[in-house]
């Protein structure tokens, strides 16, 4: 998998959180005053793991196994929530 553009490499059964935390440590986003946030429940409930997976923002890295070919990219910022086609 790649982050960034990077390869990345994780062992079966992690989570996203997980294998960037072992990859570097570093932030997984940067929350709309550019404070970098990365995971810290590791459960689904505090969302400071927010992450782009496959192009879909705003996934939640510790509730997302990972698997080969996936492209992660860091969020910077606000993202815009997705829309159905029932809200346009």
């Amino acid at each position: 998998m790649t982050l960034d553009g990077e390869a990345l490499t994780a062992r079966p059964g992690d989570t996203v959180a997980a294998a960037l935390l072992a990859h570097s440590g570093a932030a997984s986003r940067q929350s709309v005053n550019g404070s970098s946030r990365t995971a810290f429940c590791m459960m689904g409930v505090c969302f400071d793991c927010l992450i782009e997976v496959d192009g879909q923002p705003n996934t939640q890295g510790c509730m997302t196994l990972v698997r080969d070919g996936m492209a992660l990219r860091r969020q910077r910022g606000l993202r815009d929530i997705a829309r159905s086609d029932a809200d346009a």
